[in-house]
């Protein structure tokens, strides 16, 4: 259905089907939400796919599921992360794509973070990012092809209250990847970032998104990945329409505050449902 989709907003039927078929595609953080839709979408276009997550047994449901390699990965550990795409690279040949999705999002007011959250966001969110575009990159490089495919969010680009710790993971990730593709640029090599909007994933269990602020579905921006892929870029939001996010920086303060309230951003990550959000919460590690 999200290819189908894509016909209306990027690359055609066949110039996806082309790009992605026989692609060697490797992708963290993929036993479920937007990492498995993304593994399926590439699989039903012709992609080779491997899986990969710290999760052990969901990443092996969900290899088998679709009938595709799966592994361990622990993408704060340098050492598990070269492993991994070792192990992809053994089993189904040299990576094409490496796509970083693996991350977790924690909300709540920053006085009362704990501080083994915030160091655990930035090592999944940021440092994990950065070793694997390093590791794959230096394979790709030496082959002169390949791409790295970041999964960002658009709150790096819309400060929030309640959301400052994912806001400033998902800022870094957004330029860390702007950064990698202009130095690579004569390489062959490109490093892009999608920057999807809420998704309804365990990532926003709990909140109240309203009119305003819809959540989309990870089918969505799954499509956005394979078009990314399809046609590579330094980065795209999804959806589409989002892309005007990049101009927020612009935007006089007074707008800025204005648009929250009227949105309900202001107090969206802060006032949320904690009985709801209870089991993601406890999944990375929140209290």
């Amino acid at each position: 259905m999200a290819v189908r989709d894509l016909l209306r907003r990027g690359p055609d039927h066949g110039e996806v089907r082309a790009a992605l078929r026989g692609k060697v595609i490797a992708i963290t953080g993929g036993a479920r939400g937007i990492g498995f839709e993304t593994a399926t979408q590439l699989f039903e276009a012709g992609a080779v796919v491997a899986l990969g997550d710290i999760d052990d047994d969901a990443v092996g449901k969900a290899a088998a599921d679709l009938g595709v390699e799966g592994f361990g990965v622990d993408v704060t550990d340098r050492s598990s992360f070269e492993e991994f795409l070792d192990a992809v690279e053994s089993a189904v040949g040299p990576i094409d794509v490496l796509i970083n999705n693996a991350g977790i999002m924690p909300v709540g007011d920053f006085l009362s973070y704990d501080e083994a959250l915030i160091r655990r966001t930035y090592d999944i969110d940021v440092i994990g990012v950065i070793t694997g575009t390093q590791l794959a990159a230096r394979r790709m490089v030496a082959r002169g092809r390949g791409q790295i495919v970041n999964i960002a969010s658009v709150a790096g680009r819309l400060p929030t209250p309640g959301l400052t710790i994912y806001n400033g993971a998902k800022a870094a990730v957004i330029e860390f990847s702007e950064a990698v593709d202009a130095e690579l640029e004569k390489t062959g090599v490109r490093v892009s970032a999608v920057l999807p909007t809420f998704t309804r994933t365990g990532l926003i269990s709990g909140l109240h998104t309203n009119s305003m602020v819809r959540a989309i579905e990870p089918e969505d921006v799954a499509a956005q990945v394979l078009a990314i892929i399809a046609r590579p870029r330094v980065r795209l939001t999804a959806p589409r329409s989002m892309a005007w996010t990049h101009a927020n920086a612009l935007f006089p303060q007074r707008m800025k505050r204005a648009s929250r309230r009227m949105t309900k951003l202001d107090s969206m990550f802060l006032d949320y449902d904690h009985e709801q959000r209870a089991a993601y919460s406890k999944r990375i590690g929140s209290r």
